[in-house]
């Protein structure tokens, strides 16, 4: 029953869909009369069943129910609604003929937005229609707005962790290049690196006759062979918790007693020696022979640590460095040359044999020893798993 005069100016609203339950044909006409002249777009359904069907096919913005309909009531319907997560949210405003309490709080028990008491006054239609588009409007732009924040705290959750997976790969680089522990320092922007190293072991491994066999290969094939060997140099310095610092051309540079301090630097690096000696032996050269190297090893004090500002490389200077290559350089295939200072390390646990003096390049001579292979291995480490400590695997005799 319309018992006020419509509005005189009529706002557009057509982009808004309303649905109109009722089963009486001339109600759902007034309500339509009153909507569609204030520029509403109205659909109209006979009874709570066809209601249900008309929803699942095109959600409405807003609906208004009348709750006395034979076979399925305005609650009936409403229950359905709010118990579906994709109508839940959809606004309804009640419509009856009954201003009874106990109605009105079981409409908004299920979830009713308003409450109109037939007979109305157009006015107020459109006033609890308007404020129900209005707060539907508020609530779909919070829900757009959470689902862009949900969007990009995801995206955000994929960067950072796209970002940790990065950093951890780059950290696994850095600490591939450079012992751990000098890695850490670099993390804490340490700038120059230099550590004194008073009791320190190094060989220099070169595999003899190198340059002729790589003119053979093709640069594929070539690195490829260096690769396995070293490969596999690589696996005993970690078994043996030595530090490799390089390799240059065909030749292998390892210490022991860097970055931390060890006791048994020497009978590791001697140890080390022998394997690669027994490895060797199982890379053959083009030509039907097998591989051979060429080892020295020095011990005494060096300084290690890292300059520059690019292209990071741990390295070591001093004497005992260019001894311990002079050692290699002075050598001879298949054996293992070491000077005085580490037989002195070495003479109680491994085989030595006097080779006589070699001169230096300043012209003194300096007595060298052979290391030679034992029949059982004299020095043993802690498994593999123990060093994947930073500190340093101590290796007894």
């Amino acid at each position: 029953m319309i018992t006020a005069a419509l509005p005189s100016h009529v706002p557009s609203h057509g982009d808004v869909d309303i649905l109109l339950i009722d089963d009486i044909p001339d109600n759902l006409r007034v309500l339509s009369t009153i909507l569609e002249a204030a520029g509403y777009r109205c659909r109209k359904a006979l009874g709570g069943a066809l209601a249900l069907r008309a929803i699942a096919l095109a959600p409405p913005d807003l609906i208004l129910l009348d709750i006395t309909m034979p076979a399925m009531d305005g609650f009936e319907v409403c229950r359905q609604l709010k118990g579906d997560q994709a109508t839940q949210n959809i606004p309804i405003i009640f419509l009856t003929a009954r201003d009874a309490e106990a109605e009105k709080e079981q409409a908004f028990r299920l979830g009713a937005a308003d409450y109109i008491v037939k007979p109305f006054m157009a006015y107020e239609v459109l006033l609890r229609v308007k404020h129900q588009l209005s707060l539907r409007r508020q609530q779909q732009q919070l829900e757009a707005q959470n689902q862009r924040l949900q969007a990009e705290i995801q995206e955000r959750q994929k960067i950072e962790v796209e970002l940790r997976r990065q950093r951890q790969r780059s950290e696994e680089l850095l600490t591939n290049v450079l012992p751990f522990q000098i890695a850490q320092r670099l993390k804490d922007r340490e700038q120059a690196i230099a550590d004194q190293f008073d009791s320190v072991t190094i060989l220099f491994a070169d595999i003899v006759g190198f340059s002729p066999v790589a003119a053979q290969l093709t640069p594929s094939e070539l690195v490829q062979l260096l690769n396995q060997i070293f490969s596999r140099f690589d696996e005993l310095a970690a078994l043996y918790g030595l530090e490799k610092i390089k390799t240059i051309g065909d030749a292998y540079m390892v210490a022991a007693g860097v970055p931390v301090a060890r006791p048994d630097h020497a009978r590791a690096i001697a140890q080390m020696a022998l394997d690669m000696q027994a490895t060797i032996g199982e890379f053959w050269r083009p030509d039907g022979q097998p591989f051979q190297l060429r080892i020295g090893i020095n011990s005494g004090s060096v300084v290690a640590g890292v300059i520059g500002i690019r292209k990071f490389i741990y390295d070591l200077w001093g004497d005992t460095v260019n001894i311990a290559s002079f050692m290699e350089a002075t050598g001879v295939a298949s054996k293992i040359q070491v000077s005085e200072s580490s037989y002195d390390h070495l003479k109680d646990h491994f085989t030595l044999q006097p080779r006589g003096p070699v001169q230096l390049k300043s012209g003194d001579q300096v007595s060298t020893y052979w290391l030679v292979p034992q029949n059982q291995p004299l020095y043993s480490c802690p498994p593999v798993a123990a060093l994947g400590n930073p500190d340093p695997a101590f290796c007894w005799g």
